[in-house]
């Protein structure tokens, strides 16, 4: 492994920045803290940093003041609504609220790009260093973009990284083409008519029509998606009722539906929908279906994907670089970046418990590993 020089002296200040953002975690469009400490460093760097961008972003454009092209770095920077297990002395000191994805460490490690970069700026051409909130209720791209991003920060190609548990330390994986699957985020409210329990006959119970349209939708994939395509339903959460002897009078379920294709998604939707349908035929409930978010397929353009593997073999090596690993059927709104630009999205291996797990903590070596891939992206020759 051979990381920028460099970074390995700001591996300390990115740890520290790290467990920083770890121990004050905040959620989707409410990262002011976490977004006032980024541009305060980016300051410190002598950068010019925009914030308020989509609610909560921040960006700075690093430019050389010569032709060249224009190449935008993305790092997210919510937190999850869950619980921190991980035991460290940096845990979450925000009840309910947890850095369990590893959001902290992308940031901490895009601002060390932005040190080395404000002390060596490109040769030719712009970096514009994108932190994006609310990447997990899939808003916050779209929200920048929303907001003039793509307008005001124009780029030529763009680039970002997530820590991968699944993969082993030290390995990075990028491929060409399909790398993450697109999702919808659904919500269903189910009404019906409350009343006694023992007197179940006078009431239109939800509780009963929430637990068979969870069966029925677990049933869809399985029942109308072609095995050649791949495709997922997960039902998330399913909330009804206060008491033992009360039928409510609503339930809830909510989940996502993710695929590497659109039409398989639109596929799978339309079969949700007439899940809720037919489950409100049978019951005589009230059944309501929405989308809370979109997002799509994450695309790897293959040139873009070319030079995130030579980055990545420049650091650690043409041997540990996975370029032929089957998509992760995980989401990120970083597919939108990508639709508005050629570019890359690549993963480098830890070993911790899953994402999304409490006991998951980012692996703090990562940090000047990340951040020489990401300059080695910005020195390559175009």
């Amino acid at each position: 492994m051979k990381t920028v020089e460099q970074m390995e002296r700001l591996a300390p200040a990115m740890t520290e920045w790290r467990r920083d953002f770890h121990r004050n975690p905040e959620l989707a469009f409410h990262e002011s803290r976490t977004a006032a400490i980024v541009a305060d460093r980016l300051r410190e760097f002598g950068l010019d940093p925009v914030t308020g961008i989509g609610g909560t972003g921040v960006v700075a454009v690093i430019d050389s003041g010569k032709p060249g092209p224009s190449i935008a770095l993305r790092a997210d920077m919510d937190a999850l609504p869950m619980d921190d297990a991980s035991g460290k002395p940096w845990h979450s000191h925000s009840p309910g609220v947890a850095h369990t994805c590893g959001h902290d460490g992308h940031s901490a490690a895009l601002l060390g790009t932005a040190r080395h970069l404000a002390d060596h700026p490109p040769a030719a051409g712009r970096v514009v260093l994108i932190f994006q909130p609310a990447e997990e209720n899939g808003l916050g791209a779209r929200a920048m973009i929303a907001d003039g991003l793509l307008e005001r920060f124009p780029f030529d190609e763009v680039y970002a990284f997530h820590n991968m548990p699944l993969l082993d330390p030290g390995v990075a994986a990028v491929r060409a083409g399909p790398t993450l699957n697109g999702y919808i985020i659904w919500d269903i409210e189910i009404e019906g008519i409350g009343g006694h329990g023992a007197a179940f006959f006078k009431t239109v119970d939800p509780v009963q029509a929430a637990a068979r349209l969870a069966v029925e939708i677990g049933s869809i994939v399985g029942r109308y998606l072609d095995p050649a395509d791949s495709g997922l339903i997960t039902v998330c959460a399913l909330q009804a009722g206060t008491s033992h002897n009360v039928i409510p009078e609503r339930a809830t379920l909510s989940g996502t539906l993710r695929a590497l294709r659109p039409e398989v998604m639109d596929l799978l939707y339309a079969r949700l929908e007439a899940a809720c349908n037919g489950v409100a035929a049978l019951t005589g409930c009230r059944i309501s279906l929405r989308q809370a978010a979109q997002v799509p397929p994450c695309v790897n353009a293959p040139d873009a994907a070319d030079r995130a593997a030579a980055a990545c073999a420049e650091i650690l090596g043409a041997d540990k670089v996975i370029r032929d690993h089957a998509p992760f059927p995980f989401t990120d709104d970083m597919a939108l970046l990508l639709q508005a630009a050629p570019g890359a999205y690549l993963f480098l291996g830890q070993d911790s418990a899953m994402c999304h797990h409490p006991e998951y903590d980012f692996d703090d070596a990562l940090l000047p590993v990340a951040a020489s891939i990401f300059v080695a992206l910005v020195r390559q020759p175009r």
